[in-house]
Formats: C-alpha cells, structure tokens, sequence
C-alpha cells in the first residue's frame, strides 16, 4: 500500500489543510479514504479530485454545489450541466449588481456636494431603497428626477 498517501502528504501536494481535507471528507466532498492501522490512506488520483474541488471553489462553486456536481458527474452525466448553468446565471446575476454598484459609487464621487448624504440625489435613492426597490432601481430613480 506504499502507492498510497497519508492525509498529510496529500496536504502537501495540493496546499489545502489536513483540516480542510477532513472537512471535506464530512461533506462528501472528498470519498472516505482507506485506513490502515486508523490513519486515512488516498489513493494518488486524489490529488487530481483535490485540484479539481479547488478550481470550482475558486470559478465560485460553493462546497455544497461541488459534492452535488461530483455526484452528478457519476449519474446520468446531464447534472453538472445543470448545475453550471445555474451558477453561470448566478454569476452574471452578481455581476450585474457590482456593475450597479460600480456605477453608484462613480455617480457618488462625481457629486458635487462636500457631504454625500445631503446630495437630493443620494437622499431620494435611500428613500427608493427603503420603498422596496432593488439598488439599480434606486440609482435610476435618483438619476432620473
């Protein structure tokens, strides 16, 4: 069983934590390695499953949706589709809101007004927002008066 690794060894080929790795276990992230004599022994091609939970989690992947993704990837083959695609949605979602907030934040330093909060302005987006409107909403109610 030389060809194996110990939890700690796999640490150091993929630079993620024996903690993490553990936690990832729990999660389902990772499969229950072998023991031997009670200490985890990975096969090699762990390494790769590592790499490959590292790169989801750094496209935005959450740790639940990666176990629901390397779940999927045994099934049918159709889930992890699915899955980006609501994640592709999710991320164009997010940028849609920083690029608001982007523009806020521009319109904000642009004003004209030594204290922003008494810009008409800024005050009638705050009042927008307290109404219910979104924060695109907001600003386009406060640019639009």
């Amino acid at each position: 069983m030389a060809e194996h690794l110990t939890i700690g060894e796999l640490a150091r080929r993929t630079g993620v934590a024996t903690s993490a790795l553990r936690y990832w276990e729990d999660l389902g992230v990772l499969p229950a390695p072998t023991r031997v004599s009670g200490r985890r022994r990975y096969p090699p091609s762990t390494v790769e499953l590592v790499g490959l939970v590292l790169l989801l989690r750094g496209v935005g992947f959450t740790l639940r949706e990666i176990a629901t993704f390397l779940a999927a990837r045994t099934s049918d083959g159709t889930g992890w589709r699915e899955l980006y695609q609501r994640k592709l949605a999710e991320l164009d979602h997010r940028i849609a809101q920083a690029q608001t907030a982007r523009t806020a934040i521009a319109h904000g330093l642009a004003c004209s007004h030594d204290d922003i909060t008494g810009c008409p302005r800024f005050t009638s987006g705050i009042a927008a927002l307290l109404e219910g409107a979104s924060l695109e909403e907001a600003h386009e109610r406060a640019h639009s008066a």
